[in-house]
């Protein structure tokens, strides 16, 4: 008798199914513990675009060559055609700004035909916030990092030295991560959830 593959590949992709079921929880329950730490300019972006803007607006911030003030400038000036600003504070206006100030313009092959069909989350150059998340923890907890005020030498002091130069992160990542952390760092250690607190390293 032969088996009946059909109702082996019900089987398994209801496997599969379970499987991611149990694992969001987990997912959330991390994402949830991290929401402390500021968005970076990617995820401030991604949220501007849900905010349906016309495609050609998507297309002049993805191709636009700025400063982070020249950009500052422009996201106050663009207000109307780009709703999802209205919804940010003047911190993350800023950061988002820095954050574009970094990684735009895209490169033209990265430029999507159709903006409302684009994968953005895998389309845009990380953000500060991810190459914290990314990069810091692999030798200590994050909390050693966005709880220390420093400015933006100091960082690069930081990350320059003989245990942070071997981290696999260009200049430019490690001079947008410095940036993002100035503006975003410096959290008070009683907003970090307690399971966070526990000391890690020291620089």
């Amino acid at each position: 008798m032969k088996p009946d593959r059909t109702a082996f590949r019900i089987a398994v992709l209801a496997g599969l199914v379970v499987l991611a079921a149990l694992a969001a929880p987990a997912r959330a329950a991390e994402e949830d513990l991290f929401a402390f730490i500021p968005s970076g300019g990617k995820t401030l972006l991604i949220q501007v675009i849900h905010g349906n803007p016309p495609a050609a607006e998507i297309r002049a911030i993805l191709t636009g060559t700025r400063t982070r003030d020249e950009w500052q400038a422009y996201l106050e000036r663009r207000q109307s055609a780009l709703p999802g600003l209205k919804a940010l504070t003047d911190k993350q206006r800023l950061t988002l700004a820095d954050y574009l100030s970094f990684n735009m313009p895209l490169a033209a092959d990265k430029v999507p035909a159709d903006p409302g069909k684009a994968d953005w989350a895998k389309l845009l150059p990380p953000d500060g916030r991810d190459l914290a998340m990314d990069q810091c923890q692999f030798c200590h907890i994050i909390t050693v990092v966005v709880t220390q005020t420093r400015p933006q030498a100091a960082w690069m002091a930081t990350m320059h030295t003989a245990s942070h130069a071997k981290i696999a992160m260009t200049e430019k990542e490690r001079e947008a991560l410095a940036s993002y952390l100035v503006l975003n760092a410096g959290i008070p250690i009683e907003q970090v959830p307690e399971s966070l607190r526990a000391a890690g390293a020291s620089y």
